[in-house]
């Protein structure tokens, strides 16, 4: 009768070791993660993504117990780090910091080794960023339809300041859709931008927050509208560009997570939980929001429809303009 019950036993035990093991093979986020996560950033050490995934990083940590590695892989504005993940295996071990020049205007303008929504699965956003549309603060413009009949009367000198493609396709949205005249001029930073405006070389720029919002505060520089639905907290008193009469100008840049198409779905939905909850955290929102991120989060479905819709848009946009780029 023992020999019995303990061959029941066994056999018992062998059927829910077996169960347990089929249900782990079906469920590939059962055991995820079983050894340490990288977090591949395409900017240096001490940038706004680099910050952004550092911060997540710590918190997640903390959050989940998981073991998450950040590592720089800076070039070409994030499509190296963009081509690298795109080569990694599919199993969520490897996640994207990817922004907007990289995940939706790179493939767009350049010769890249990935197609975002095809290499791509997008987990969540981390958050937008305004942007500005600004001038230096002896210009006679006050507001932007003031700027757009200002070029008009001007053609010869209005150009504006870009750093980088990120900020040259709004600049061209925004002539497109209000008539007004600029001829690109680059520079190296946002920063620096500002600079060639503020010192008269550059009649116009749009740029993000960080730079400007000191020197809109110093008096140096004079921001007439935001691309974005709503005013911008540290500058309340600027108005959205809908409020300005061109409600069709209404962009912002992002940065999300990403992990190589064909991540088992289970394994992105665990992600996509955890890194949402961290992200929408009340301390880790205030962060954000002290470095001129909106903080979002979102589903990966829309998430996907959101770079889809942008990219549908900035090809519009470099088709009317003839734009070219070089490497």
């Amino acid at each position: 009768m023992a020999t019995r019950w303990g061959l029941r036993a066994s056999l018992a035990l062998l059927t829910l070791g077996l169960t347990a093991g089929i249900a782990s093979a079906q469920d590939p986020a059962a055991s995820f993660p079983n050894k340490p996560i990288r977090m591949v950033v395409g900017f240096a050490a001490g940038g706004g993504n680099d910050i952004f995934a550092r911060l997540i990083q710590n918190e997640l940590q903390k959050r989940t117990g998981w073991t998450v590695v950040i590592e720089n892989k800076p070039g070409a504005g994030g499509r190296l780090s963009a081509e690298q993940v795109a080569r990694e295996p599919a199993d969520g071990y490897t996640i994207l910091v990817g922004a907007s020049g990289a995940m939706v205007i790179g493939p767009l303008i350049y010769k890249t080794e990935y197609d975002t929504l095809k290499s791509f699965t997008p987990v969540t956003m981390i958050g937008d960023f305004p942007l500005f549309l600004a001038v230096a603060a002896d210009h006679p413009a006050k507001t932007a339809k003031d700027l757009v009949a200002w070029t008009k009367a001007n053609v010869g000198k209005a150009n504006y300041a870009t750093s980088s493609p990120a900020f040259t396709l709004p600049s061209e949205l925004f002539k497109l859709r209000s008539g007004a005249n600029g001829t690109a001029i680059p520079y190296k930073s946002s920063a620096e931008s500002i600079l060639g405006v503020i010192s008269g070389n550059a009649a116009m720029t749009v740029v993000d927050p960080p730079p400007l919002v000191s020197q809109v505060q110093g008096g140096k520089m004079r921001a007439l509208a935001v691309l974005a639905k709503e005013r911008f907290p540290d500058l309340p008193d600027v108005p959205t560009m809908t409020e300005s009469g061109f409600p069709d100008v209404n962009v912002s840049l992002f940065s999300g997570f990403f992990v190589p198409a064909g991540t088992p779905k289970a394994i992105v939905d665990k992600l996509h939980k955890e890194l949402n909850a961290v992200i929408m955290n009340s301390e880790v929102t205030g962060k954000l929001r002290g470095m001129a991120v909106v903080p979002r989060g979102s589903g990966t479905d829309e998430f996907s429809r959101i770079i889809a819709d942008e990219q549908k848009l900035w090809a519009e946009v470099i088709k009317a303009g003839n734009l070219k780029f070089a490497n």
